[in-house]
């Protein structure tokens, strides 16, 4: 058996399957960040006991963005996108959330993504390279219809849903506690683009569509939360879960666009388990594995370790 993958190995492969450029995040290169406003539901109070669960107004920072590593991706080509929103509580610390188009992961181990990718990687030799993975991994077949789905062309990034991979335990003052998993439900509805409409829109339509629906007002989404039934699996997030349970814990309304973050050495890192008390991360072995593999990618984007500024592992 092969050691498991580093994560300067995973980040190696990721960059070299996605397109990546130097000074760039190795996915999601391409995207724009935002201010909003989050405002709890007093439901959320009853699951935890979170400081951004109060029902006071916590500012938000937002980055919309396309999944790729490459930065000059065309927004009408398909693909997975991303929404992570960065919460500041008031005592000056933050938390985070991040979610995508695709409901589930391509792997339950970091190790089966990263296979995946190399046996995905350009090359006259990809199609039977990738045969061979899907032979080796017969559960990725039945996935495929959802990931097909993930890479639609939104006519907004205001238009579509997005979803967390994994679960988090949430803790309530009671003492009560349940494993919830994220998604994040557009106000506005979705709409989605034919391959030929996206195709003809401007390479930067996404952003200019947001940017001009918000000089409307402010776009809103509600956050919710799907609550784990007795099988469902809190570890592995490549599998559904069965519960239609769901609660709405909040709302985000996006104000405009953010322009303090990420000038000259400034980034920004958005690590869904950068968690806050009332809220822990699963022990899902690909969130543990995203928090060291987002370190990596930082010391490559600046030359510099991410310091204090990484969760605790």
């Amino acid at each position: 058996m092969s050691d498991p993958v580093t994560p300067d190995q995973a980040m190696q492969v990721i960059r070299d399957a996605g397109g990546a450029q130097p000074g760039c995040r190795a996915l999601h290169a391409k995207g724009t960040l935002y201010r909003g406003t989050f405002r709890a539901t007093p439901e959320a109070r009853t699951l935890s006991y979170a400081q951004h669960l109060d029902g006071s107004a916590v500012p938000t920072l937002i980055r919309f963005s396309n999944g790729s590593g490459d930065p000059a991706q065309r927004d009408g080509a398909p693909g997975v996108r991303g929404m992570a929103v960065k919460f500041t509580l008031p005592n000056g610390s933050t938390t985070d959330v991040s979610t995508q188009t695709a409901r589930l992961f391509v792997s339950s181990t970091p190790d089966g993504f990263i296979d995946l990718l190399r046996a995905s990687r350009p090359g006259p030799t990809a199609p039977l390279r990738m045969a061979g993975y899907l032979l080796t991994h017969p559960r990725l077949l039945r996935a495929l219809p959802v990931l097909r789905a993930a890479n639609r062309i939104p006519a907004s990034y205001a238009t579509v849903e997005y979803h967390g991979l994994h679960a988090f335990r949430w803790a309530a003052a009671d003492g009560g506690a349940r494993y919830v998993r994220y998604h994040l439900t557009p106000a506005a509805g979705e709409q989605f683009l034919s391959t030929a409409a996206g195709a003809a829109n401007d390479a930067d339509f996404l952003t200019a569509e947001l940017n001009d629906r918000l000089a409307n007002g402010p776009v809103r989404f509600d956050f919710r939360v799907q609550l784990a039934g007795p099988n469902d699996s809190t570890v592995d997030p490549s599998m559904p879960w069965a519960s239609t349970e769901y609660a709405t814990v909040g709302t985000i309304d996006i104000i405009g666009l953010d322009t303090e973050r990420e000038h000259g050495d400034d980034i920004v890192v958005f690590d869904p388990t950068r968690v806050t008390e009332g809220i822990e991360p699963s022990d899902d072995p690909v969130l543990k594995f995203r928090s060291q593999a987002y370190s990596a990618s930082v010391k490559l984007r600046t030359g510099v370790g991410r310091g204090a500024e990484a969760p605790p592992a």
